[in-house]
Order: C-alpha cells, then structure tokens, then sequence
C-alpha cells in the first residue's frame, strides 16, 4: 500500500499539473499533461486518458458546438477515465492474485495485428505506431493489459446460460410499445381558411364542401389540393409524406389515423381554417409476436445479467481499493 505521505506529495503535484482543474477544458494544444487519478498507488494520466477519448472527442467535434461540445467532451473524458480505472483494478487484482501472462502471448497478440492489419509488414506498423506517437513497448503494454483485462472478465463474469421463461415474457409485455412499430401515415391536405372575422365563414365552408363533393365525383386530389389550399404544401398537391403521430393538432391527428387508406376525410373546422385530409397509405402500428421476439429478449437478458456481473464485480474492487481523482 502506497505511504500517506507520498499519496498527498502526488495530490499536490496533480493540482498544480491537471489541464482539467476545476472542470475546464482547455484546448489540446494548451494541455500539459498531468495526474488524473491514482489508483492503489498507480497513476492514470491524462494524455492517457486523451489517448482513449481521443476518436470518440473528433466526433463530439463534428456533432457539438459551444457550451455543449465543451458539456460532451467532459463527459468522454469522465467516462474514459472511470473506464481506465476500471482496467488498472482488474490488472492489479490479476498481479494480486500472482497470476502470470507469458510474453510469448503478447508478441503472437502483436504478430497477429501486423499479419492482419498491416499485411505483415513490421515495418509499416512501427511507422503507423510513431506517427501517433506511441512507441512498441507502450503498445505490447496496452496489449498485455486487454489481454489481462478479457482473461480475469472470463474468469470473474460467468456469463448466463439459463433466463426463466417467466422473465422473458414479463419483459415483452412490459416493453411491448418498444417493439412496436411506430404508426404512420401518408397524408395529404387542403386548407381553405374561415375568414370568420370578415363574416365569410359560411361562404368559404360552402367552397371547402363544393371541394369535397368534387372529390367524391373522382377529382384528383392533388389537383384540387393546387387549386384551391392555402397551405404550405399547396404546390406539392398537399402532400404532407408519412407524418407520425404528435405530428398534427389532436382533432385532425384522430381523423387522420382513423381513415383507411385511399379515403378522404369530411370538411374538418379548426381554429382559423376548414380541412380535408386523405390518407394515401398506412404503416406501422404492429408488434411482432412473442414467439418471434423471444430469442431477441432472451439474449438482451443475458446481456444485461452478464453486465450486472461485471459492475458487481467491479464495484468490489472499487471497494477494496484507494482511487483519488483530480
């Protein structure tokens, strides 16, 4: 166990040194590397840390702009670091436990990349390895550690080979709106306003009825959609494309979704304006059976058991262990 007089000599030394302090997140081009956490003695930097979230960081860059990249990007790095940890309690606990990994694994691990990734060529991938700035050992340390980290998860994490069939149904009737198809339908519209506060309301209801009844006779509805609709999809023969649900106000929602495909809707008020829809298809809205859904749960629950293995696992690490962040 690492002496408490050391421990607070690192504390100090990761204050002064940690491009993070204080939650900020300066640039990479302004960062000096530093102490990010000490785990039973062993230190986690933070170009450590970079190395890991870097990929995930390009695309946060991509994604996010302002105070939510910045928002984003702490949260990479939280969790990069717990995840380093994590590595660094499992590798001690293998060291603990005076379990041993041969180097020949290791180097049939690196053999194994350069065949596969590199076309056996050693030479390229000791270039590939400088040019982002690692060096051989730094990457058969990294190897030896995944390899460690997989072999003491086999062992620790049993993975579950039985779910009560009880489980499994309860899952599917409980998330049965997840494996559900969202509804949807292909909708087209005419708008014609009230005009009420000029006190045209009757006669522009008369125009949106004379519309409806030269549908019935066959008019196309797209055609008459041009014509006559103020919407703003007028030009476009009112065609609105396939909208879900929460889309339209709530009465021309429960029209929309109740007409069967190829009808037209009676004239609909309101607010400001009367409304004839036609729904051209519907989809969705279906759930696939039990029985065909039941390998796909099954394996999700064996998932999340495994998971809840490993986070029991590694919270009993955790707990035996002295971690400080910076």
């Amino acid at each position: 166990m690492i002496r408490p007089l050391f421990i607070a000599a690192l504390a100090v030394f990761a204050l002064l040194l940690s491009p993070l302090c204080h939650g900020a997140l300066a640039a990479d081009s302004q960062v000096i590397d530093g102490i990010a956490a000490i785990v039973n003695g062993d230190i986690i930097t933070y170009s450590q840390v970079r190395g890991l979230v870097g990929p995930r960081e390009r695309l946060l860059h991509s994604q996010f702009k302002g105070e939510e990249l910045v928002k984003q990007i702490k949260a990479a790095r939280e969790a990069a670091l717990k995840d380093l940890i994590d590595r660094q309690l499992i590798v001690q606990s293998f060291t603990k436990e005076k379990f041993e990994l041969p180097e020949y694994f290791v180097d049939q691990r690196v053999n194994d990349i350069i065949r596969e990734s590199f076309g056996g060529d050693r030479q390229t991938f000791i270039k590939t390895l400088q040019a982002q700035s690692y060096s051989l050992t730094e990457f058969k340390k990294q190897e030896k550690e995944r390899i460690i980290v997989q072999a003491m998860r086999s062992k620790n994490v049993k993975l579950a080979t039985v779910i009560p069939p009880a489980r499994i149904t309860e899952y599917y009737a409980k998330h049965r709106a997840e494996f559900t198809a969202k509804e949807q339908v292909k909708l087209r519209m005419i708008m014609i306003p009230t005009h009420a506060a000029e006190g045209n309301a009757a006669a522009q209801k008369a125009i949106a009825e004379e519309i409806l009844g030269k549908l019935a006779d066959g008019a196309p509805f797209d055609r008459m959609a041009q014509i006559y609709s103020e919407d703003s999809t007028r030009d476009l023969g009112g065609d609105w494309g396939w909208i879900e649900r929460k889309t339209l106000a709530a009465p021309l929602e429960k029209v929309a979704f109740n007409l069967p495909a190829g009808r037209v809707s009676h004239v609909i008020e309101l607010g400001p304006n009367y409304y004839i829809l036609k729904v051209d298809e519907k989809r969705g809205g279906d759930t696939p059976s039990f029985a065909k859904l039941r390998p796909e749960i099954e394996k999700k629950l064996m998932q999340e058991e495994s998971q809840r293995q490993q986070d029991l696992w590694i919270a009993g690490l955790r707990q035996k262990a002295y971690i400080r962040t910076f």
